[in-house]
């Protein structure tokens, strides 16, 4: 979505991120007054697994928004390197699924998730960066016309060339051009987990239509998942259900699982009982 670089606020003599908005997003006076209302929303996220914006500010002609400078690697890099064992994971996923639903009880949704998305600090804690930029950063919504998928019709996307890396976490209602709410969130929080555990997409293809062909009609290599993290099977089929409506409805009851793993309370290979009253509701929609 942009060039970010380090750079240091002079009133306070601290280091900050600066993300310099593409040239054809930062020349569009309506989507730009979008963003700077988007800006405002996210400036009021207060979360320690939330990157923080600082706020905007132009400068050369250039429009940027500032934001806390998280010194660590991404979850990509990390994953590049191999699966993530799990007793690593599960602290890292609690993170992340206490800053999706931090910002849902804002009403704000990610809608990009993916491991590109998340930094580790070395003394483990998860940031997760650009919440709701995705949504700013794309054209005005079309009417009627679901065959254009709003994050792949973002222009800022379609240039920096990652939109296979962002097409693997879409949900399927996402890559059918639906609209996306908090569910599409859980999906790619599940798609995520999946690949920090295994050290592989969930939904994997050679170009995008590929990609989104396996979204909407395979489902994960479950043999590639280690024995050691069956406890966290359920949780990923229900993630992972391709029907918004048969999904896991609230990341928060993830994050309660995954908690109830690390304490030792809940059963590997078992789902909770707590679970069990949201899974049927779940069944009957």
């Amino acid at each position: 979505m942009g060039e970010v670089w380090r750079a240091i606020d002079t009133s306070l003599g601290r280091p900050v991120a600066i993300k310099v908005l593409p040239d054809a997003f930062a020349h569009d006076p309506e989507r730009l007054a979008r963003f700077e209302r988007e800006a405002r929303t996210l400036a009021a996220l207060n979360h320690p697994n939330i990157a923080t914006v600082y706020g905007l500010a132009d400068g050369n002609g250039m429009r940027a928004i500032v934001m806390e400078l998280v010194d660590g690697p991404t979850l990509a890099d990390r994953i590049a390197t191999g699966p993530i064992p799990y007793e690593e994971a599960l602290p890292l996923a609690k993170q992340m699924a206490e800053a999706l639903e931090a910002a849902h009880e804002q009403g704000i949704v990610h809608r990009d998730l993916k491991p590109g998305t998340v930094m580790v600090r070395a003394d483990g804690t998860v940031k997760v960066l650009d919440f709701g930029l995705a949504k700013a950063m794309d054209p005005a919504e079309p009417s009627a016309n679901v065959s254009q998928s709003r994050t792949i019709t973002s222009p800022a996307m379609t240039r920096s060339g990652v939109i296979l890396g962002t097409a693997a976490y879409m949900a399927p209602e996402q890559a059918k051009g639906k609209p996306a709410d908090r569910r599409a969130d859980i999906w790619a929080f599940g798609a995520t987990l999946f690949e920090m555990l295994t050290g592989t997409h969930a939904f994997k293809g050679d170009d995008v239509p590929e990609t989104l062909a396996a979204i909407l009609s395979k489902e994960p290599d479950w043999r590639k998942l280690p024995a050691a993290a069956s406890a966290l099977r359920p949780l990923l089929l229900r993630c992972l259900k391709k029907d918004p409506k048969h999904r896991l409805q609230a990341i928060g009851d993830a994050r309660i699982q995954i908690d109830e793993l690390m304490s030792g309370s809940a059963e590997p290979g078992t789902t909770s009982s707590l679970h069990t009253p949201v899974a049927t509701a779940l069944r009957s929609e």
